[in-house]
């Protein structure tokens, strides 16, 4: 297959690019800084990946330009040139809901949310005029090789790992045995996209285990495998009012059109590396 990938050198499109490269697929990368047209003409997909990924970032008119506006204009683009589209959208527009079901109630607590929201909900409002296979992924917590760059916007996982090697002690936020997260490894990911290139189904669907994990749990793994120490600290201010306190994928959906076998966290931990 011919495919665009937007976001391309972000932690997750390097991955799914990677990943369809060894398959043999013709992959080809796209950047919001690209000064190159987007020409969609004779790709059989576009994997729409690009984003301000920041839960924090202010900016409400960047984000609504770059997320919400960028991405109705890529997805009618495809619609023009009869690409098919999969593209990114995000747990975090279920805010402090507990249904985790794509069809519930969502509630958007960012910025970065309400764009996700917004365009899942013009998707859905449009679902039945497209013309091409249209697939949204709501990635949950989302870690694994290549997160470096994202400083405070990697996962725990990483950021503890990386702190744990480097100090030999790395921070936790108190009361993390009651903030659960359902984190997802980026190689299933990167799977799950490759998988779903060969069904012939729209929807917007959970990307996640199903199977949460505390932050404290995550934390005692790191620190038992590199002997490190954990230090209690208190949750910056900017954090609180948006920090979901739990998320599980609800994958009854997901799992009636395609068969995953998800990584956990402590089996990603506890790899040679």
């Amino acid at each position: 297959m011919r495919i665009l990938i937007t976001g391309h050198e972000g932690f997750i499109g390097k991955n799914v690019k990677s990943h369809l490269l060894s398959l043999g697929h013709e992959v080809v990368g796209w950047e919001w800084e690209s000064d190159t047209l987007l020409n969609l003409e004779n790709y059989d997909w576009c994997i729409h990946l690009g984003a301000i990924s920041s839960t924090t970032y202010s900016d409400v008119e960047q984000i609504m330009k770059q997320n919400l506006d960028f991405s109705i204009h890529l997805l009618k683009l495809c619609q023009f040139f009869g690409t098919n589209f999969q593209y990114a959208s995000s747990a975090s527009v279920y805010g402090p809901t507990t249904h985790f079901k794509e069809e519930g109630p969502l509630l958007p607590q960012s910025p970065y949310a309400w764009s996700k929201y917004l365009f899942d909900r013009y998707v859905n409002l449009h679902m039945d005029d497209f013309e091409i296979i249209v697939q949204g992924f709501r990635y949950f917590n989302v870690y694994g090789e290549g997160e470096n760059h994202k400083g405070d916007q990697a996962s725990p996982i990483s950021k503890f790992t990386k702190e744990a090697k480097e100090n030999g002690e790395f921070n936790l936020f108190i009361n993390s045995e009651n903030y659960l997260r359902d984190f997802v490894c980026v190689r299933d990911v990167a799977l799950l996209h490759q998988k779903m290139l060969d069904t012939d189904v729209s929807g917007i669907w959970n990307v996640g285990t199903g199977s949460p994990k505390s932050f404290a749990t995550v934390a005692d793994c790191i620190a038992k495998k590199y002997d490190a120490k954990i230090n209690i600290v208190p949750m910056p201010e900017n954090l609180k009012g948006q920090y979901q306190e739990y998320t599980c994928a609800n994958l009854e959906k997901l799992n009636s059109i395609v068969d995953m076998s998800w990584t956990s966290v402590e089996d990603y931990i506890n790899e040679p590396r």
